[in-house]
């Protein structure tokens, strides 16, 4: 049975504790924070229930007693197949951490980290083993959201590219190549022109931020959610993409030589959003919320599971 080291057990090392356990991997459990990784096989527990109730996953007691906590770092990483690091957003503590991970974990192990702000050249430059150092980026929550993002650093070898991706694919996620560095790589980059004008719109009074949600997800989003941008547009015109370019790519030039500037985040702007969102941040609400966003993303996991294969 291959092994997985989950560094980091909080949301998303949980998150990716069930992915590999439900691909029927060994995982081992490790989080500096003692109550963290205490508290992490329950939690776990019920998220598979959760699956289960969705049909995602077969048997759910199984799946949890696939992952269990180490007692050490060292015992965590010893025989893994594959260190999924889930770290502070923090430089030096990437680097120390990938320290640790380059000096305990077998020669033949990958490292790979969650982090979404910081490409791997920063943290690994340095280390002995960097050839074997990748960023695998997740959306949140990973056992939900199947994509990651690989990106390697100028060193990383192509040989562990090729493993990472075979590893993730086996798990059931849907990686993509990102095949050079770039900060916030594909992701958060599209993710980032969307929110920037999302936030002018409202900055300058075009549509309340209630309406700008409904845009996205009784719009845009649905489209989204089985088609991506460039297959969208290949639909909207008789002709395919080149039609549709050949329509609107006077317009959407216009669009791109008039950006949202980097203003729209400013914290009066910010303080105007959330003046008009009328929404509570209370942590019990956003806890509430993230479980109801799972349960949604569940359904429309299985939905999706179930769907004919596309033409």
């Amino acid at each position: 049975m291959p092994t997985a080291a989950i560094v980091g057990s909080g949301l998303i090392g949980r998150a990716w504790a069930i992915v590999f356990a439900r691909a029927g991997w060994d995982v081992r459990l490790w989080d500096p924070h003692r109550p963290t990784l205490a508290d992490a096989p329950t939690l776990i527990a019920c998220e598979c229930e959760e699956l289960a109730r969705h049909g995602l996953v077969d048997d759910a007691a199984a799946v949890a007693a696939r992952a269990r906590a180490a007692g050490s770092l060292a015992e965590a990483v010893d025989e893994a197949d594959i260190v999924q690091e889930n770290g502070p957003e923090k430089l030096e503590a990437k680097r120390a951490i990938y320290s640790d991970l380059d000096r305990l974990a077998k020669p033949d192990a990958i490292l790979a980290s969650s982090t979404s702000a910081i490409v791997a050249s920063r943290f690994t430059e340095d280390l002995p083993g960097r050839a074997r150092c990748l960023v695998a980026h997740p959306v949140n929550p990973p056992h939900l959201v199947p994509v990651v993002e690989l990106c390697g650093a100028p060193w990383t070898s192509p040989q562990t590219m090729e493993r990472a991706r075979a590893i993730y694919q086996a798990v059931g996620q849907v990686p993509i190549t990102v095949r050079k560095e770039i900060d916030g790589f594909i992701l958060n980059r599209l993710q980032g022109a969307l929110l920037a004008e999302a936030f002018r719109l409202v900055e300058e009074g075009y549509v309340s931020p209630q309406d700008l949600d409904h845009t996205v997800k009784d719009g845009l989003g649905l489209r989204w959610s089985f088609m991506g941008p460039f297959e969208t547009i290949e639909l909207n015109a008789p002709g395919g993409m080149a039609d549709y370019c050949a329509r609107y790519t006077g317009f959407y030039r216009r669009l791109a030589a008039d950006p949202a500037p980097p203003e729209v985040y400013d914290p009066q702007n910010v303080e105007k959003i959330l003046a008009a969102w009328h929404g509570s941040g209370s942590p019990e609400r956003i806890a509430a919320r993230s479980e109801w966003r799972n349960r949604r993303l569940a359904a429309l996991a299985a939905h999706k599971a179930s769907a004919p294969r596309e033409p």
